[in-house]
């Protein structure tokens, strides 16, 4: 006995859209704040709503489909995405603007669209995909065939990921990493395999400061830029480093004065550039204190917990690997944006998920969040399981 007769739509899950509906709430609310602190002539919670209406419209076109037919489209979807791709590092200047030393963005008049963002997306489909499709093709797994895996996934991961990294964007290409990694998590591959790419990914860290500490000139040279340096500097002494550290010392002072309560809705003092974006974690921490952030951190929460949910109750595979990708995207930027904001984490450009401004980033989520509603609405359960 089962309920198959219900429909998708039927099948919604309603705790997960009331979160997100709070998460939209959370997001207007501070990012008015931010803008009445910075006094810009531009509306960002009405461009907000409009990317969260258009955002909505690609949840519903998501929901349409039957997340199966995601794994026809994966290498349609992939190959688009490395287009775009190539199309930031072979278009003009005046089509891919220079923003703040890295080309990232393609503009069309108002109209401005982050590639890579989207391709997060298109990345979970085609793991979960290769993976899917390798898992059914070999039922008895030896070294051989894990290894095999390995080298899939590697390659689809790593084209995107150097592509950002010629932007140059290593934020964006961090949470690709995060997005393999917790795809391999779930792939079957042995332990013993994984603990050794853990373990080698360690070293190669380790090599990198023991080369950074012993030929500081080589490393400025060839491996990071001077303003990536900085940013290292300005999260390890932000007091020592005035410039570079700025960020950092407002973002720590703005949640510091927010103390238990915050000082209350537009109440915020403590100036942060640009702080509808990254730093919209410290206006929330600084106007609704303690208790403000504990109330987003919680939501996300919640939200982890009810697509960790969804992944274990689907009755396909495919599904529950569509989960893990979202929500190792999710996990990552939430630990790596509010992070920055408390000094825990080096400053990377990376928005908070559903809370900063952002019409790419929005979009993205969205489709996200959409394919993980189409598992849960698609998900038949059963009596006597």
């Amino acid at each position: 006995m089962h309920n198959n007769h219900k429909s998708p739509w039927q099948q919604l899950d309603y705790n997960l859209l009331f979160i997100l509906f709070l998460m939209v709430i959370t997001s207007c609310i501070a990012i008015y704040s931010a803008q009445m602190m910075d006094q810009y002539g531009s509306n960002f919670v009405i461009k907000q709503l409009v990317w969260y209406f258009i955002g909505g419209i690609a949840v519903v076109g998501v929901m349409v489909l039957d997340f199966d037919q995601f794994r026809k489209l994966s290498w349609y979807l992939y190959g688009l995405g490395i287009l775009l791709l190539l199309g930031i590092l072979a278009a003009p200047e005046s089509i891919v603007p220079n923003i703040n030393g890295a080309q990232s963005w393609y503009r069309f008049g108002p109209f401005a669209l982050q590639p890579s963002e989207l391709v997060k997306v298109s990345l979970v489909i085609a793991i979960a995909n290769t993976i899917a499709t390798h898992n059914e093709k070999y039922i008895i797994r030896t070294m051989h065939e894990d290894l095999l895996l390995l080298g899939k996934i590697a390659l689809i991961a790593g084209f995107p990921t150097l592509l950002v990294l010629m932007q140059p964007d290593l934020g964006t290409s961090l949470v690709f990493m995060a997005i393999t990694g917790s795809l391999l998590l779930v792939s079957g591959v042995r332990w013993r395999i994984i603990l050794f790419l853990i373990l080698s990914f360690i070293l190669f860290i380790s090599i990198l400061v023991w080369i950074y500490f012993t030929f500081p000139q080589f490393f400025v040279d060839h491996i990071l830029d001077q303003y990536q340096l900085n940013r290292f500097y300005a999260w390890l002494e932000p007091y020592e480093h005035k410039d570079a550290g700025y960020h950092t010392r407002n973002a720590l002072l703005a949640i510091g004065s927010g103390m238990l309560f915050g000082k209350g809705f537009t109440e915020g003092s403590v100036y942060l550039p640009e702080a509808q974006t990254d730093f919209i974690f410290s206006i929330i921490g600084e106007e609704f204190g303690f208790l403000g952030t504990s109330i987003v951190i919680s939501l996300f929460f919640l939200m982890v917990y009810r697509m960790i949910n969804t992944a274990l109750e689907s009755n396909e595979a495919f599904g529950s690997y569509l989960c893990a990708g979202v929500i190792g995207m999710l996990t990552f930027q939430v630990f790596q944006n509010i992070g920055m904001n408390i000094q825990v984490m080096p400053i990377t450009g990376i928005p908070l998920p559903f809370i900063s401004y952002g019409g790419s980033s929005i979009l993205a989520y969205m489709i996200a969040f959409g394919l993980v509603l189409n598992v849960r609405s698609r998900t038949t359960k059963y009596m006597f399981e």
